[in-house]
């Protein structure tokens, strides 16, 4: 039987083949919400209903946390962790009051006494841990949100590397095939709560969403150095701390019908679009007061409108049209909704429409060319995953291990309800036909 790895090396070697051609040659999850960034895996079929002893080829442990999704390549899954030295209640409270933070924030707040970043690779069959590649090392780490974690980011695989992004801790390039480091960077960052945007790969490049607390800009990274080819400072804001300008969010890339590429980067009261090589601003528009935004943005490509959630504050959902120039606040917003929508999870398109789950377990669903709720309905839980579709059916996971299954359309309906043991905070992924779920402690393959 031929090992993931020699697959690979097989893969790799084939010159003759195009990078499309390599992708279609197996099934990829390679970036956050998969190939196309969208959670949508409709040629996928995964399990309806499922627990701990039915439908679960394994459940491997991993070791640290982490809230980053897996990526699948050739038949290897690759995950970030931090392991993290874990202080008592008298020596927590120290290191927060050592890092400057005010005493109203501490009962939000954790912080570990070091951490040490790892990746991971997984065989997809066994679920055996294949390599653990030691990234870095940080006697002293920032505090982070009590629902955050040190490893968030997700990565993203290009050929025979794979991409790590911890914000302020690191960024790193690891070669798939040997384990080795090709090249790390730290660019220093202020999360205020820890790292959250995943890396994004266009082309050559390496994007970053450098949103923290003391600047905010997006960096562009040559792929194969790390070094820096741009970096493009965001719109101004007002805002009366860092605070209200930090955010989360992950890149998307499009190119209109004019033939513009764009990269689409979610951030604090803007939302921005630039072009891919440059960084130079293509339009920007004003969503508002929200902060802190972590949803990734959708594209519908034949309507060319981006739809995109506003973050913390009060989260709303907007339509945009990609197709202008400049500052296109008053002039391509096609609909602003404002109820039920989350601050953290991302929202899903399916066929004109969009599906959301909000923090607090309403999941609903929306026209997309108008914005009317076309139904809402209550699954319980808190949510921070985004969801995920698979043979036509939507999956949505909850912080108390519960997945939820239901059939998109013009009616609220609830196929399966399935309980696994164990916190669900990281997006699912998909790939030859199952469902990889990542709780606080272990990775399931469900088939």
């Amino acid at each position: 039987m031929i090992s993931p790895f020699t697959k690979l090396l097989l893969l790799l070697t084939l010159g003759s083949l195009s990078a499309q051609q390599i992708a279609n040659a197996a099934d990829h999850w390679p970036q956050f919400r998969g190939i196309n960034g969208d959670g949508v895996a409709n040629d996928q079929s995964i399990p309806i209903n499922f627990n701990e002893s039915s439908h679960v080829t394994w459940k491997s442990k991993v070791p640290g946390r982490g809230w980053s999704s897996p990526v699948i390549s050739d038949g290897v899954i690759w995950l970030t962790t931090a392991v993290e030295k874990i202080p008592n209640e008298e020596e927590r409270l120290a290191l927060l009051r050592d890092g400057g933070i005010a005493e109203n924030k501490f009962r939000q707040l954790a912080i570990a006494r070091s951490i040490d970043l790892k990746l991971v690779s997984m065989d997809m069959a066994s679920g055996s841990i294949l390599q653990t590649v030691d990234l870095a090392n940080d006697v002293k780490p920032d505090a982070i949100h009590s629902v955050n974690s040190y490893a968030s980011p997700t990565p993203v695989i290009d050929g025979d590397k794979v991409y790590c992004h911890f914000g302020t801790y690191g960024t790193f390039c690891v070669d798939r095939l040997t384990g080795k480091i090709a090249w790390q960077r730290r660019l220093p960052l202020n999360h205020s709560v820890g790292p959250g945007s995943s890396p994004f790969i266009h082309g050559g490049l390496l994007i970053l969403i450098q949103d923290g607390m003391e600047r905010q800009y997006v960096a562009a990274l040559n792929k194969k150095t790390g070094k820096t080819q741009w970096e493009t400072d965001r719109p101004e804001m007002e805002a009366p701390t860092g605070d209200q300008k930090k955010s989360f969010c992950t890149p998307i890339a499009l190119k209109d019908l004019q033939g513009r590429e764009q990269l689409i980067c979610m951030g604090s009261q803007w939302m921005v679009s630039y072009h891919p090589e440059t960084g130079k601003e293509i339009w920007r528009c004003y969503h508002g007061k929200g902060f802190s935004v972590v949803p990734q943005p959708v594209y519908d490509h034949a309507k060319e409108v981006v739809y995109f959630c506003t973050g913390f504050g009060k989260p709303q959902l907007w339509a945009v049209d990609v197709s202008g120039s400049g500052d296109v606040t008053q002039s391509h917003v096609k609909w602003i909704a404002k109820q039920g929508i989350p601050a953290k999870s991302s929202p899903l398109l399916h066929d004109d429409r969009i599906y959301i789950v909000a923090d607090n377990g309403i999941a609903s669903c929306l026209n997309s060319d108008t914005g009317d709720q076309i139904w809402k309905h209550r699954i319980s839980g808190d949510y921070s995953a985004s969801p995920v579709m698979a043979g036509g059916l939507l999956y949505f996971g909850s912080h108390d291990g519960k997945v939820t299954v239901m059939q998109p359309g013009d009616e609220a309906k609830v196929v399966a309800e399935n309980q696994l043991e164990g916190k669900i905070m990281a997006t699912p992924a998909i790939a030859q036909n199952a469902l990889l779920l990542r709780t606080e402690s272990a990775v399931y393959k469900i088939e």
